[in-house]
């Protein structure tokens, strides 16, 4: 059953649930750009393909919003704003850890090994500039949650990026290796663009579910 948070005529906005992917891969596991096609085909009747324009992706493990394209004119001005940065992903995320600075823009150079999957932090010659901001809403037993307006969107950034100043991600299994069983504390809770039409801001929100880790902050209230 798809979580629709925002659709119009151009766009589809939707809550991607965790450990779900965004599009088929080895696993060939449902995905959520299949499953969308499946709810607009049906919804409105489409007979034949549907077209659902895919603009940018969330890792596996990560739940949130998305938004998707109805249009192939809608899909290429929603690239460019993601290549232009008007497309702004916020995010919510629990350190094992507290951070030397209440807020803070963290700047990096980020590789990734396509072998193993992984990433780690480089110099600049070798690696993507990789940069972030984040704030912190608050603090709980060594645990710390903060809000992160991401700049750039590399694979694994922001996992890597905590990860290499000793606050990596509760329950990352991959980057964290204090990680106790559970899933990954990363949610993207906020997905503002300009509409490829009219060109206004849309903000679309939606909060992780009210379970731990996340259930140790206030931030249902």
């Amino acid at each position: 059953m798809i979580d629709v948070l925002y659709e119009d005529n151009h766009v589809l906005c939707v809550r991607k649930p965790v450990n779900i992917p965004v599009n088929s891969d080895d696993s060939h596991d449902e995905d959520l750009l299949s499953m969308c096609r499946q709810y607009i085909k049906e919804k409105y009747h489409k007979p034949g393909n549907v077209y659902l324009g895919l603009v940018h992706r969330l890792d596996r493990p990560v739940g949130g919003v998305m938004v998707f394209a109805k249009t192939s004119k809608a899909a290429s001005r929603l690239s460019e704003s993601v290549r232009t940065h008007t497309l702004k992903k916020e995010y919510l995320a629990i350190l094992d850890g507290i951070p030397e600075q209440k807020e803070d823009t963290l700047i990096d150079y980020l590789v990734k090994d396509h072998r193993t999957n992984m990433v780690r932090t480089t110099d600049a010659a070798h690696g993507k500039k990789s940069i972030l901001h984040y704030q912190t809403d608050s603090v709980h037993g060594g645990h710390t949650l903060v809000r992160i307006q991401l700049e750039t969107g590399r694979s694994h950034q922001i996992r890597v990026q905590f990860a290499s100043r000793n606050t990596p991600l509760v329950h990352d299994q991959r980057y964290n290796r204090r990680a106790t069983k559970g899933q990954i504390a990363l949610y993207a809770y906020r997905l503002t663009f300009p509409h490829p039409i009219t060109r206004e801001n849309i903000t679309v929100t939606c909060l992780p579910e009210t379970k731990a880790p996340w259930n140790e902050f206030r931030i249902y209230e």
